[in-house]
C-alpha cells in the first residue's frame, strides 16, 4: 500500500465497497489475502550474509545507482 500503512479496519465496518476510497479498498483486500494465505514471510529471517552485504553496499556510496540512471539504463533497452 505504498510504503504505509493505516489502519482502516473499525472504520470501513459499516461502509458500502462504492464508498470506500481505493487505499481502503486495497487495505481491504490485502487483509484478506493475508487472513486466508497467512504471511508468507512470517518467521522468516535475512541471512547475516545478506545484512553484511546491505550494510556494506549501503555505507559506499559510489557502489549507488542514482534513481534517474537506472531508469537511463532501462529506458535504453
Amino acid at each position: 500500500m505504498g510504503g504505509f500503512e493505516v489502519d482502516f479496519s473499525e472504520e470501513i465496518k459499516m461502509t458500502n465497497v462504492k464508498d470506500l476510497t481505493i487505499d481502503e479498498l486495497e487495505y481491504l483486500i490485502e487483509q484478506k489475502i493475508l487472513e486466508v494465505l497467512g504471511d508468507p514471510d512470517s518467521g522468516l529471517e535475512l541471512r547475516e550474509e545478506f545484512k553484511q552485504e546491505l550494510k556494506r553496499r549501503l555505507e559506499n556510496p559510489l557502489s549507488r545507482i542514482p534513481h534517474h540512471e537506472v531508469v537511463n539504463r532501462i529506458g535504453q533497452d
